[in-house]
């Protein structure tokens, strides 16, 4: 019998009011228990396992059956989400580009989310990034017309404006991507800090807590290496992040025979199913928004809900 599978996705989770960064779009923390409270009068949660193993058909879930997902490997996880779950005995699936933690690398979607929640207006982003790019075409690079890109990427969506989706478009894939990597950086020390190392480390977990977190009883699974786009790499280059993301996950003693990815943004294509079929991956989820049946849906690709699609006041 198909039981309907409710994945919730969740990015930073954090006490906002006593944050640096009160503005950075998260689920604030007395938000975020009113929202496990939901869950568990609706829902019965359930662990990676037991959905790797329904989908394989060697069992089945709950009627109704909720799973939780944690994106980007934020110390929020560890501090904040991780002893909720344990007092009420609930797994969480924690998903984390490995090269935050193996070369503390702020990933570019980082670098952008922090600079926007340090300005009142995303006015002055958008100058600065048409004069970025204003600079590099008058030194000879092959950039579009700024009236291109804006075309192309200012589209508001259903949680953000149409100056903020752009600022995160053109530099998430926008511009060509050393371009793009030169402009966010540069952004990033002019309206949040000089110092990405000590950043990076306040910001993303550790090998230490994350061999923690499995020894308590949570999941992890891949998120690629660095974050890519994966729909935006060739087959040599998808199958080199997904590689380094599996390596990553051995060294913390994950079993890499059944396993979970979580598509960075969502970006996937059917290079990428095939290299993860190849890699037997059992499970992936996307950003197409809805609940999953299992068995029922393409156990690859499974739509998930944002933590904003449900009740947190």
């Amino acid at each position: 019998m198909p039981s309907q599978l409710t994945i919730v996705k969740y990015s930073y989770v954090r006490d906002l009011a006593r944050s640096r960064f009160p503005d950075i779009k998260a689920r604030d923390l007395a938000e975020f228990r009113v929202q496990l409270d939901h869950i568990a009068a609706t829902y019965e949660v359930v662990t990676a396992e037991q959905v790797m193993a329904a989908v394989l058909g060697e069992d089945t879930l709950p009627a109704r059956a909720c799973w939780l997902i944690f994106e980007n490997g934020y110390v929020d996880h560890y501090q904040h989400a991780l002893p909720l779950l344990v007092d009420r005995g609930w797994q969480g699936s924690f998903y984390v580009p490995s090269q935050t933690v193996t070369q503390r690398r702020i990933l570019d979607v980082n670098k952008i989310h922090f600079i926007l929640a340090s300005v009142a207006d995303p006015a002055p982003l958008v100058k600065d990034i048409q004069t970025f790019c204003d600079r590099k075409r008058a030194e000879g690079e092959p950039l579009a017309s700024f009236d291109e890109y804006w075309a192309t990427y200012a589209h508001a969506n259903r949680w953000d404006p149409a100056e903020v989706i752009f600022v995160k478009r053109i530099l998430q894939r926008g511009l060509p991507e050393r371009l793009r990597n030169e402009c966010a950086d540069q952004l990033f020390r002019r309206y949040v800090t000089e110092d990405a190392a000590a950043f990076a480390a306040e910001l993303y977990l550790d090998t230490h807590q994350l061999r923690l977190m499995r020894q308590l009883g949570m999941h992890l699974g891949s998120h690629g290496a660095a974050h890519y786009w994966l729909d935006s790499l060739d087959a040599a280059d998808q199958a080199a992040d997904i590689d380094e993301s599996l390596e990553f996950l051995r060294g913390l003693g994950v079993d890499t025979t059944r396993w979970t990815i979580c598509y960075p943004q969502g970006a996937h294509n059917d290079t990428t199913l095939a290299l993860l079929r190849e890699r037997t991956c059992t499970v992936g989820f996307t950003n197409e928004m809805g609940p999953a049946t299992v068995p029922g849906s393409p156990p690859l690709t499974l739509p998930a809900l944002d933590t904003n699609d449900l009740p947190y006041g």
